[in-house]
């Protein structure tokens, strides 16, 4: 599975260096977040959350670049999103954490994988982990035109974080919906994240592993929006801050 991984990150981090390059990162950019909030809720528009996420589970490669940003961030902004949720069936979690880390999996060690993935993805849309491993397991079934249609809606996920920003300071911070995607988007583009410390007002920064001395020392991943939408549904947490 990490030489699968790897295969990703390389393609991945190939991708978000065109974006900087080209038109698609301008064409996206930063996400207007208040924007995403109306349209996700509105049953007139065309990025109502609920059609969205319809079309992003089905098997197909129909998705523009526009809608994923919709989607990706519309997830904000519904009524059962909580940024910390914790994943279902931690049992059968328990179970998979051997066979995560076996470098040959049987027949029955994916098909539980890819049990666990769909039902990870049914509670969590955009589980960048979950959607890797859906993948991993595709691939590995010989599910070729699966493991394609996949490996897309995943790359567009993480070019919708790419767009939002560069992650060089504050002012140009990524901007995720979930504070684990910080590592995953890391880690899938190719980058190995270290450690986290947040920084005040509303500031994560991730150390990464720099051992070729080029490049950033770290990213930064503004989390205003996550915090926002927490408090809003834990308001008694607001006194323990």
């Amino acid at each position: 599975m990490k030489k699968y991984l790897l295969l990703i990150a390389v393609s991945i981090a190939a991708i978000v260096s065109a974006y900087g390059k080209s038109t698609a990162r301008t064409e996206l950019g930063k996400p207007d977040l208040e924007a995403i909030a109306k349209a996700s809720v509105d049953e007139n528009s065309q990025y109502y959350y609920p059609r969205l996420l319809k079309s992003f589970l089905a098997n197909d490669t129909t998705m523009t670049a526009e809608e994923f940003q919709y989607f990706y961030y519309g997830t904000m902004f519904q009524e059962d999103y909580d940024p910390y949720r914790e994943a279902p069936n931690p049992a059968l979690l328990n179970e998979l954490l051997p066979v995560y880390a076996r470098e040959k999996r049987t027949r029955a060690d994916r098909d539980k994988m890819l049990d666990y993935a769909l039902q990870v993805i049914d509670d969590n849309p955009v589980d960048l982990r979950q959607l890797t491993n859906r993948i991993f397991v595709y691939e590995q079934n010989r599910k070729y035109d699966l493991a394609k249609i996949w490996q897309y809606k995943l790359n567009h996920l993480l070019l919708v974080i790419a767009a939002s920003g560069t992650g060089a300071d504050t002012d140009n911070a990524f901007i995720v919906v979930y504070p684990q995607h910080e590592y995953d988007f890391l880690n899938l583009s190719g980058i190995t994240a270290k450690s986290q410390e947040f920084q005040p007002p509303h500031f994560d920064y991730i150390s990464v592993n720099n051992q070729s001395g080029k490049g950033l020392e770290g990213y930064y991943f503004n989390i205003e929006e996550i915090l926002k939408q927490y408090f809003l549904k834990h308001p008694s947490e607001l006194g323990n801050r």
